[in-house]
């Protein structure tokens, strides 16, 4: 497992699943990753659960993944197992993305994917997770490009990072067509009721 402070990519840890296996995740190479520290028990748990496995369930066949790391540290809202917690995401959320091991996010514990996380891309307010559900997003290549608040919707993610799925599913001239055609959809949608 790599130090924080000499990782390169998110690609240079090794993580433990929910049931204390070893997860190089080198095994990502090549997909963009949307990192999440989840738990059962907050009042944003519906909505992202919910979202998440949307968008997993749009993009996972595109080179996206999920990784969900479930944390206690705000507010105790996730003090199940790890056993428990898994059981909670996949039956009421039909979570398929991978949930990993239970860990801190902050502090002297925290783990190492997540110091290499923060430091990569701070947040408004400094480096420290503020609450449940944060949320990174890491290119193909392992690189942090983008860190969303807790109350970010994982689903206007998918809007605001439409180019960065497309270009990294498809060539760029394709992408480039997709995102346009996105846009004019979108305006269409929104803004065409509005002149009316």
């Amino acid at each position: 497992m790599a130090a924080a402070s000499s990782a390169a990519s998110v690609h240079d840890f090794t993580v433990k699943d929910a049931s204390g296996k070893d997860v190089d995740l080198s095994t990502y190479k090549g997909k963009v990753l949307l990192i999440v520290n989840v738990a059962s028990q907050c009042g944003l748990t519906n909505s992202n659960y919910t979202e998440l496995a949307q968008l997993y369930e749009k993009y996972k066949d595109q080179g996206f993944e999920i990784l969900a790391f479930p944390c206690n540290q705000f507010g105790g809202q996730e003090p199940g197992t790890n056993e428990e917690i898994v059981q909670f995401a996949c039956t009421r959320f039909k979570a398929e993305y991978p949930i990993f091991d239970k860990v801190d996010v902050n502090g002297n514990n925290a783990a190492p994917i997540y110091k290499f996380l923060k430091s990569s891309e701070g947040g408004l307010f400094g480096d420290s997770i503020k609450w449940n559900f944060s949320k990174f997003l890491v290119d193909k290549e392992g690189r942090v490009v983008d860190r969303y608040a807790p109350t970010t919707s994982p689903l206007s993610i998918e809007v605001t990072s439409i180019a960065v799925f497309c270009i990294c599913y498809k060539g760029y001239q394709e992408a480039a067509w997709e995102l346009l055609n996105h846009l004019v959809g979108t305006c269409r949608k929104t803004c065409a009721p509005a002149l009316l």
